[in-house]
């Protein structure tokens, strides 16, 4: 898939993009994905509904080498030739996948978060792809147009507690209320096989899903040439652990395959 300058500017400007039906043939896959995935969680699997709550919102990551239709999908499909124009980089390299499922009914919101802050790894180049398997409309992501420019980062939480995942606050900026601050937020309605990109550093969230619908989705992080390992003040989410990686490194291909360009 070629993109248009307009979707190319838009990513750059606002730091998020909607691209309809790049994963249309790929759904079905990723429902039987997700199936195996609720059915047989891994380590990182979580329940983020909190007290006071109704419902049930699932996530888990990094499951592609034990998930074959994830591996599929991610090695297969026209993502990576997609990355490589949205971040302009030369390459493109697997950082992890994520499963985020919320039932029917679940009060809890996705808290307004950057996902760079998380992580162990910065740059530039670097997007997500959040592609749902059942329509979305108001449990859509939401986003923070240019967030993705701010000179500071914003404050990474825990999900379930809002508890600080790190010390050392004061390198960070609170957490915004963009809404009630008056705040550019952009947003889609999307179909199953859309796909949203944004940078990793733009500051999204999600309301609560209150329809009668699941609203399943699937996650692919990746970083581009300029992407380098990088230490933060505490145990990184994922954390992929005894990585034996330096500051400054790229990051190991053996961990992190490289998906573009394709051997």
């Amino acid at each position: 898939m070629r993109l248009t300058q307009a979707t190319l500017d838009a990513f750059h400007k606002d730091g998020a993009v909607l691209i309809k039906g790049l994963l249309h043939n790929q759904v079905d896959l990723l429902r039987a994905g997700i199936a195996k995935n609720m059915q047989e969680p891994g380590p990182y699997a979580a329940e983020n509904v909190t007290e006071g709550h109704t419902g049930r919102f699932f996530d888990d990551y990094c499951n592609w080498s034990r998930i074959s239709q994830f591996e599929q999908v991610i090695f297969e499909s026209q993502l990576a030739e997609v990355a490589a124009q949205l971040m302009q980089s030369q390459s493109v390299q697997l950082f992890h996948d994520h499963v985020l499922v919320k039932e029917p009914g679940t009060s809890q919101p996705t808290p307004w978060h950057q996902d760079s802050p998380y992580y162990f790894v910065e740059g530039k180049q670097t997007v997500s792809f959040w592609c749902p398997v059942d329509p979305v409309t108001d449990a859509t992501l939401r986003f923070v147009a240019g967030s993705h420019h701010w000179s500071k980062p914003v404050l990474p939480i825990r999900w379930a507690s809002a508890e600080d995942f790190y010390a050392g606050e004061d390198i960070y900026m609170p957490i915004p209320d963009p809404d009630a601050e008056g705040m550019s937020v952009v947003e889609w309605a999307m179909q199953p096989g859309d796909v949203v990109a944004f940078d990793f550093r733009t500051l999204h969230g999600a309301r609560a899903n209150t329809s009668d619908q699941r609203r399943r989705a699937f996650s692919v992080r990746l970083v581009g040439d300029d992407a380098r390992y990088v230490e933060r003040p505490g145990r990184t989410s994922p954390p992929f652990p005894d990585h034996q990686m330096q500051v400054g490194q790229k990051l190991r291909e053996d961990w992190f395959p490289m998906l573009y360009p394709r051997v």
